[in-house]
């Protein structure tokens, strides 16, 4: 039985998801936020990209690497959201086991690009504030395309040892992953094996990477504060450090998060793992779903497109409905 059992586990062709582990009976209801959350996510992404599309004003820099957020919060979000409500409304839990390390991959490189989107966002920043008068000669296209070249090459390498890792360890033990998605920790921990390399090297990308992104983060802020606060009016403060709202805002709804997610799945060892699933969980919905907002909301040229759009259309609805009266 033992050789049988053995046999059937290692290199499973197919992992089982269960969700969030007792609270099955309301996987049901927990859905219809998650839903609601992807298609505010798909809508408020698109949005953005369409916006700055058809808005030559807003073929800058900034906003360049705003549609690349956009692009990789779409990409984060429909690489696990969907697999989610599956398992919630139709019970669907089986995930092959190569989809499951394709999942793993691109949450963790997308994660990664999101970070360094955040990075190269506060460089932005820093020279248009603080070199303004060079801000078009420093950030030009052609560096920009470089920029983010470099941070999609560093997501994509970083995230490249979590399924290699994860696919050379046996499975002996069970293919049932107590969670709402391949996470890398869940997965790893199925194996019968040391699985110490997977687990520092998971510790050095949350500590190395993230460390490295909030530091030039802060240096940039640092140094955008000073120029600021050299500014010889209260108001003129204020309204420059109001171009930086929008991005301290994202900044915080994705590290924290993030940080709190990757810190609990490894040492919270006394919190209920529905808790740590849940939170898990809500890291792949939040920032996705609030940068659109975010940003719609506190950009006053991505707010007036948008209004004068809607404004449009609506024009155009009431027209076409007082003529069908008559």
């Amino acid at each position: 039985m033992s050789d049988s059992n053995t046999t059937e586990f290692t290199n499973p062709s197919t992992f089982i998801l269960l969700g969030i582990p007792g609270v099955e009976m309301a996987h049901v209801w927990i859905a219809i936020p998650f839903c609601a959350m992807y298609v505010i996510v798909i809508l408020g992404n698109f949005t953005i990209l369409f916006i700055v599309k058809r808005e030559p004003s807003l073929h800058e820099p900034m906003f360049y690497f705003l549609c690349m957020l956009a692009v990789t919060d779409l990409v984060l979000s429909t690489s696990t959201i969907p697999k989610i409500l599956a398992i919630f409304w139709f019970n669907s839990r089986e995930i092959d086991f190569s989809a499951c390390l394709a999942q793993m991959y691109f949450v963790h490189c997308f994660s990664a690009i999101e970070s360094g989107i955040f990075v190269a966002m506060a460089v932005d920043r820093y020279v248009a504030i603080c070199h303004p008068l060079r801000y078009s000669t420093i950030l030009t296209n052609h560096m920009v395309v470089k920029i983010g070249l470099a941070v999609v090459l560093r997501g994509s390498i970083l995230a490249l040892p979590y399924p290699l890792l994860a696919r050379q360890w046996p499975y002996c033990k069970t293919n049932i992953i107590p969670n709402t998605h391949c996470e890398h920790m869940r997965v790893v921990k199925l194996a019968c094996a040391d699985i110490s390399v997977s687990s520092y090297y998971g510790l050095f990308v949350v500590f190395g990477r993230i460390g490295l992104d909030v530091f030039f983060i802060v240096v940039s802020y640092i140094q955008i504060l000073r120029a600021i606060f050299s500014l010889p009016t209260k108001d003129a403060r204020l309204k420059t450090f109001g171009t930086c709202g929008s991005h301290l805002c994202v900044i915080l709804a994705f590290y924290i998060p993030n940080l709190f997610s990757s810190l609990t799945t490894r040492f919270g060892h006394n919190l209920p793992l529905h808790f740590h699933i849940f939170i898990a969980s809500v890291y792949l919905f939040l920032p996705p779903m609030l940068n659109p907002i975010i940003y719609g909301v506190r950009t006053k040229q991505i707010r007036d497109r948008l209004l004068q759009i809607l404004s449009h259309k609506g024009t155009k609805v009431f027209s076409w409905c007082s003529r069908s009266e008559t």
